[in-house]
């Protein structure tokens, strides 16, 4: 089922209302004392692509924007090397709110905000779906009822698998987090190299 893009702008309100009231939410509170902002996704609404990662680092909790940090600069030297402009993808994570210390999720918070991220999903109704880290790839692999095929992502970077929505057939495409890349050069070879996969899509 096809949604009209003012439409999709009034259900990405939506979403947004809730998780800046989401009181429930154990990093709630975490917000309200530093300030910070829930990030809930950027990008084109209508986008063929859509970008997973796991969590807001601090840089996005201060300015309420996806990856605008030093994996933000990696990510669109990434796009800007498969001729992607970021304006054309949709980027987001599973959680909306950044962790303390910059800690990995809790399985207790992914369960609070992956129901936001899976209707983001149904409202954008992207055909590629691009995980990026280990936890975006868990939870997408088990979203699309792909559990039988995991593996550590040192063995699934690179790999496109099919999956269906309500919305019809897309691909899975498994990436590592860009922020690898930041300690490792090696790792942002093999990111440039599992980047071209994207290129078959466009």
């Amino acid at each position: 089922m096809m949604i009209e893009s003012k439409n999709k702008k009034e259900l990405m309100r939506e979403i947004k209302d809730e998780v800046l009231n989401l009181t429930e939410s154990p990093l709630y509170e975490y917000r309200k004392q530093n300030n910070y902002f829930p990030v809930i996704g950027e990008g084109n609404h209508n986008a063929k692509i859509m970008f997973i990662g796991e969590a807001p680092g601090l840089n996005e909790a201060k300015t309420g924007r996806p990856f605008c940090g030093s994996a933000g600069k990696i990510l669109d030297e990434l796009l800007e090397n498969v001729g992607i402009k970021r304006e054309d993808v949709y980027i987001g994570n599973i959680l909306k709110d950044r962790p303390q210390q910059n800690r990995d999720p809790l399985p207790a918070e992914i369960e609070i905000y992956g129901p936001f991220l899976n209707r983001q999903i149904n409202i954008i109704q992207p055909k590629i779906i691009a995980t990026l880290g280990r936890y975006s790839m868990d939870y997408i692999m088990r979203k699309f009822e792909l559990e039988t095929e995991f593996l550590p992502i040192g063995q699934m970077h690179g790999k496109v698998f099919d999956a269906k929505t309500e919305y019809g057939d897309i691909k899975i495409v498994i990436l590592y987090h860009p922020a690898v890349a930041i300690y490792n050069n090696k790792t942002k070879d093999t990111l440039k190299e599992d980047f071209l996969i994207l290129k078959d899509f466009i």
